[in-house]
């Protein structure tokens, strides 16, 4: 998968250096760029920003600066200047046609969009170029935006319901997301099949050694040895953890057996034998 990013401050973006993210670089799993906006202007200061039309307090992202450096990013040139995450991996292995499976994912930090979650991260996971835009101030002027969809897969996205000074943090979120469930980038990938959110439900509590710990025991059934047992406790601490801190997402969840309607309904009446 090929990532590119645009910012007005690069430097935001070097925490994807580290960890599985930036061993997925240099392995070559992944193609991230990172791309100053200063860059695509041609004055000494180079200014991203002007007042709004209309009068109202803050700055608005210029729209030709933006055009010229999702333009750069469809055409596929190299810009003296654009820096990379650690290094742009797969430059010389011939695959220099952007998006050939269609347009590039456009992906805009925006509260104006529909909230990111797994379903979208696994949805993402799947394309071959995703491209993310970092408003900063009041946001990027609407003409370019209204543009970018005439080239791009548009696809405004949130986060959540809470205001960030720009969109780096939350793209950074959502690389991460979408990074980790391409195959190459986490080396276990058997480790992505119990995590929260991906069947609907929270993961279960996660204990290592010592068994004992400051008068705190690791549950007895996880010392057993009996795979199926612990399985199915895992499985009821996942449901009632879930209808305890998110029974939203409850709602829309298919396929629960008669056992798992008999922990919930146990969970609810405040019956605590179940864990036993």
């Amino acid at each position: 998968m090929k990532i590119d990013v645009v910012s007005i401050f690069p430097e935001y973006l070097a925490g994807l250096q580290l960890s599985l993210i930036g061993k997925a670089v240099d392995q070559g799993v992944l193609d991230l760029n990172v791309h100053d906006l200063r860059d695509f202007t041609f004055d000494r200061h180079n200014t991203v920003d002007d007042s709004p039309y209309g009068g109202g307090a803050g700055m608005v992202m210029k729209a030709e600066p933006w055009a010229l450096a999702l333009e750069h990013i469809l055409g596929g040139e190299s810009l003296v200047g654009a820096t990379s995450v650690e290094r742009t991996v797969g430059a010389d292995t011939g695959d220099e046609e952007p998006a050939a499976a269609g347009r590039p994912i456009l992906i805009v930090p925006s509260p104006a969009g529909p909230v990111f979650n797994q379903r979208i991260a696994e949805e993402l996971s799947d394309a071959d170029h995703l491209v993310f835009a970092c408003g900063r101030y009041e946001g990027i002027d609407q003409r370019v935006i209204d543009w970018s969809g005439e080239h791009f897969d548009l696809r405004p996205m949130s986060i959540g319901d809470y205001v960030l000074n720009g969109g780096e943090v939350a793209s950074m979120v959502m690389i991460e997301a979408v990074s980790r469930l391409i195959p190459g980038v986490i080396g276990n990938p058997e480790s992505l099949t119990e995590e929260s959110h991906e069947d609907g439900l929270l993961e279960y509590p996660i204990y290592t050694k010592p068994a004992s710990w400051r008068d705190r025991d690791v549950p007895e059934i996880l010392l057993s040895g009996n795979h199926g047992a612990i399985a199915r406790w895992r499985r009821d601490r996942r449901l009632e953890r879930t209808a305890e801190v998110r029974p939203d997402l409850l709602a829309g969840l298919n396929g629960l057996d008669k056992h798992d309607r008999a922990v919930l309904e146990r969970f609810e009446s405040g019956d605590d034998s179940v864990k036993e």
